[in-house]
């Protein structure tokens, strides 16, 4: 298999992004969202220094990109995680590489703390989270309904120990 690299997200790409982010969405255990949006809707919602896809030759193979979670100065160094790799290419390293590549690129960019809510169902989100230090917070229980069921989230957050540690 070619090796997997990760590069920075560019509005090209974007087609196959939304492609991972459907077979996300499809599985009802990614996220509360029911379709992919807009690329311009997307991209306002995600920092830009922090857009990362996965490429295996020239096919982008998962995808990985921070939201802020306030516009409040004081949470500006803290940003949720949003990670996806397409159906064929999970278990194999690739979500690894991405979250590596994303927590690097984080830290350069100032963040000091990453969030994540995953669907309790989501064991191999929450086991990748956790092998780069995300620790789970709690859960939230029933916080939001998904096709009429009430749904738990999975609350997990990652303090770096390079950027806010004075």
């Amino acid at each position: 298999m070619q090796e997997i690299r990760i590069a920075p997200m560019s509005d090209g790409n974007w087609p196959e992004v939304a492609g991972i982010y459907e077979a996300g969405i499809a599985t009802k255990n990614a996220t509360f969202q029911t379709e992919v949006p807009e690329w311009e809707t997307w991209g306002s919602s995600h920092r830009k220094d922090c857009r990362l896809v996965a490429k295996h030759g020239e096919q982008v193979v998962g995808w990985a990109a921070l939201s802020n979670v306030s516009s409040r100065c004081v949470y500006a160094g803290v940003a949720e995680v949003s990670i996806y790799v397409y159906p064929d290419y999970s278990e194999k390293g690739v979500g690894s590489k991405l979250m590596a590549a994303l927590i690097e690129a984080s830290e350069a960019n100032g963040i000091w703390t990453l969030q994540a809510g995953i669907f309790p169902e989501n064991t191999g989100s929450i086991r990748l989270h956790q092998k780069f230090g995300f620790r789970i917070l709690g859960v939230k229980e029933r916080i939001g309904k998904m096709d009429g069921v009430w749904r738990d989230v999975v609350s997990l957050e990652r303090r770096s120990k390079l950027v806010g540690i004075d």
